[in-house]
């Protein structure tokens, strides 16, 4: 058996595998003596027919079966021998018929993983974003758990004014384009909060009770009918009713309602704390997100398809598990399975490449986790319930594949804490981190 190995790319090769003619010769007759035992043919019992009939009538039968027996016979063998691990399953290429005294020869596809030799790992510089206390967005926070216990009281004289909620009736047309005419009554409409098209807002400001009024909007860019982009479209809109918001006075009985506050200082005083520390997580986040791209630029690697495409896959079964718990889907957001895919490949990529580059700095730095380790996490999950400490345990000892995974993640956080400890760690505004780099 000849077999000739072709590097496409670091992480691409090319089997290609040519099988002698005795070998084939020897496989197709024991194809067709197997066949022959059982085939059926008009005017013979089951088994008994001629072979030279069942060479004629199960040709491709006995084509299919000698191919698929030599790709297996061959393929894994001539990749164990060359110390080819493929992370993928191998694709058939190119591919020869099975003839009687004639080579067979096939060629495969198949990606390994690829080569990885650390080089820069230490003193990579990042940037960190400085956590900035913001007493506006605790503020912003307090006004809109104001806003969610408003009451509505009606208007009974005066016009329409920003954060008023109105009762309209509606017909909606785009001279041209019939189509699109639309209406209805009882709508219920806020102004003032950004979500109408623009144009509508202003044309409902100062209206008052009763009135009828014709409102010329533009259509956006974005509209799903890419036709009637920057078209004016026309809103026919009877005021109804007008209904204004009574905000609950900021009081201690207001940071009452909602159970962990006392005092309205008491409320303000928590809600920055819970505030720190979500934005420190995030921060945390993030620079682990920064470190790992550093590590990338510095070891710059290919990484296969396929397990891209299975991290594309993750990402993708994830997102539609959290869309699924909201009540929307793919489609409410303008993406397909095939969409997400393309637009999330490169972030994808890079997740393939952070992961292996963290393995192999785990091996080089032989990185290990300590029963305290463990301890340590278990600990972190419970969350304090002494309880639930005690069964937390007792499943991870149960389950290998479990304390496993959990081993792993383990692992990738010490590798990135390593690399946080030996690098040089800027911190700047957050301005800094979301400007444009000069020449880009």
């Amino acid at each position: 058996m000849q077999v000739k190995i072709e590097e496409i790319s670091s992480v691409k090769r090319r089997i290609s595998v040519e099988v002698p003619a005795e070998r084939v010769n020897t496989e197709i007759e024991k194809s067709f003596a197997g066949i022959q035992k059982k085939a059926t043919l008009a005017g013979f019992r089951k088994g008994k027919a001629p072979l030279q009939m069942v060479k004629k009538f199960y040709r491709n039968a006995m084509q299919d079966e000698v191919m698929r027996r030599l790709y297996e016979q061959t393929l894994f063998p001539a990749l164990d021998e060359h110390k080819l691990e493929p992370v993928d399953a191998p694709m058939i290429d190119d591919i020869a018929l099975v003839e009687e005294g004639t080579p067979f020869k096939y060629s495969a596809l198949i990606e390994i993983m690829p080569q990885i030799l650390l080089g820069e790992y230490k003193g990579l510089q990042v940037k960190k974003e400085r956590y900035v206390a913001d007493e506006k967005a605790v503020e912003g926070e307090i006004e809109r758990m104001r806003e969610n216990m408003a009451q509505l009281a009606p208007v009974e004289e005066g016009t329409v004014e920003k954060g008023m909620v109105l009762t309209v009736d509606f017909s909606f047309a785009v001279p041209g384009y019939p189509e699109e005419e639309t209406s209805g009554k009882d709508a219920s409409v806020e102004v003032g909060n950004g979500r109408l098209l623009p144009g509508l807002e202003e044309g409902l400001l100062g209206m008052a009770l009763g009135e009828t009024k014709d409102i010329t909007v533009t259509m956006p860019d974005d509209n799903p009918n890419k036709e009637l982009a920057g078209k004016p479209g026309v809103f026919t809109v009877t005021l109804k009713e007008i209904k204004k918001k009574e905000l609950p006075e900021l009081n201690d009985e207001f940071a009452q309602q909602f159970g962990d506050f006392e005092t309205i200082a008491d409320m303000r005083t928590k809600l920055a704390e819970m505030r720190e520390q979500q934005e420190l997580e995030r921060i945390k986040t993030d620079l682990k997100t920064r470190i790992i791209d550093a590590l990338i630029e510095k070891n710059p690697l290919e990484v296969p398809d396929s397990m891209v495409r299975r991290q594309t896959d993750f990402m993708l079964e994830n997102l539609k598990n959290r869309l699924k718990g909201q009540n929307m889907s793919l489609e409410m957001m303008g993406l397909d399975e095939d969409g997400f895919r393309q637009r999330f490949w490169g972030e994808a990529a890079q997740k393939v490449k952070g992961g292996l580059l963290v393995m192999a700095l785990v091996e080089q730095e032989n990185i290990a986790v300590e029963e305290a380790d463990l301890e340590a996490r278990y600990t972190q999950i419970a969350a304090g319930n002494e309880d639930m400490l005690s069964r937390i345990k007792e499943f991870y000892a149960s389950q290998a594949n479990a304390r496993n995974s959990m081993v792993a993640e383990i692992k990738e956080d010490k590798a990135i804490a390593f690399l946080l400890e030996n690098a040089v760690v800027t911190e700047v505004e957050a301005a800094e981190l979301s400007a444009p780099v000069a020449g880009e």
